[in-house]
């Protein structure tokens, strides 16, 4: 167990090592360490399996502390693991900042078109009718009031006639009526719209 141990430690400080390269390693080279690397992880990966099962084998009074070096060396090498994942997403995350940034040097900027428009016509024009709409039912609130007024004054006429005997008048009188309860119901109710 202990010349297996000692390898794999041997290599754990040698993929450190080989961080450091990774952080000034040219972008041409940077892939080459990073597979490098990677198939380090993973070769370690496999000797800690197997020197956990040698661990397991040790003698009673070894066993313990045989497992709490392997346990450390997996920390460590879960460690390196996230720092080459780290490292390659702070690359790949700068690889598109580039690649947008030269995106945008490249690209032709134009003037706006001469024939630029907001789309404000639908809101103008329902505006606009809504305006119409309530001057409309302001002028036919006042022609209700004014035909109220002029009923009335036909009503007392009517009524007059009526006193002196004038029939034609009189007959008139039910139809006025009904036609001013009308005129009424509409200007006191302006939610009912006949269209």
């Amino acid at each position: 167990m202990d010349p297996l141990f000692q390898q794999t430690h041997k290599q754990v400080h040698e993929i450190q090592s080989c961080m450091g390269r990774l952080e000034t390693a040219d972008k041409q080279s940077v892939h080459i360490v990073e597979n490098e690397i990677q198939a380090s992880i993973d070769q370690i990966f496999s000797r800690l399996e197997r020197l956990e099962i040698l661990s397991s084998k040790e003698p009673p009074n070894k066993r313990q502390n045989a497992r709490l070096r392997v346990d450390q060396l997996k920390y460590d090498v879960q460690h390196l693991q996230t720092a080459l994942r780290n490292f390659q997403h702070r690359r790949h995350a700068r690889e598109q900042q580039e690649r947008q940034r030269e995106e945008l040097l490249s690209r032709t900027f134009t003037t706006n078109d001469s024939d630029t428009t907001i789309p404000m016509d639908e809101s103008l024009q329902f505006n606009s009718s809504l305006q119409k709409v309530h001057n409309g039912m302001d002028d036919l609130i006042l022609d209700g009031h004014n035909i109220l007024d002029g009923l009335r004054t036909q009503r007392l006429t009517l009524k007059v006639g009526s006193l002196l005997g004038d029939r034609e008048k009189a007959s008139c009188f039910s139809l006025i009526q009904q036609f001013s309860n009308c005129v009424y119901i509409l200007i006191t109710c302006p939610q009912i719209v006949i269209f």
